[in-house]
């Protein structure tokens, strides 16, 4: 069972990028499949994540109009697509499979994650 992310990179702000998260070992279309994100320094953070059942999509509102999230069940990957980025962007960024977008332990913000992908760095710098 492996998530594997890949399209990592350094931009320009302003410019653009597709993170890749592709599956092996398991069916993707029966996980949600979220995006996550930790700054040198932060916290980690939940990005996006769009659902198994029905593509459902799901975004913080920092990156809403700016990031798209989408899935190739065929192809076991879901992408990030990246748009406008700015300094604020720059973390290592993982994908995850879980359960339902959001499912988190109970009284807590810590995510249920049944797999973590190793991360991909983007570095939005001028």
């Amino acid at each position: 069972v492996q998530l594997q992310a890949s399209g990592g990179g350094w931009v320009q702000p302003g410019g653009s990028l597709r993170l890749s998260c592709a599956s092996s070992g398991f069916a993707l279309d029966d996980y949600a499949i979220s995006w996550f994100r930790q700054a040198p320094g932060g916290e980690r953070e939940a990005v996006s994540c769009i659902s198994g059942s029905d593509s459902n999509t799901y975004y913080r509102d920092d990156v809403k109009g700016r990031f798209t999230i989408s899935r190739d069940n065929a192809k076991k990957t879901v992408y990030l697509q990246m748009d406008s980025l700015s300094i604020g962007d720059t973390a290592i960024y993982y994908c995850a499979a879980q359960p339902v977008c959001g499912a988190a332990k109970a009284g807590t913000h810590e995510p249920v994650v049944n797999y973590w992908g190793k991360g991909t760095q983007v570095t939005v710098s001028s």
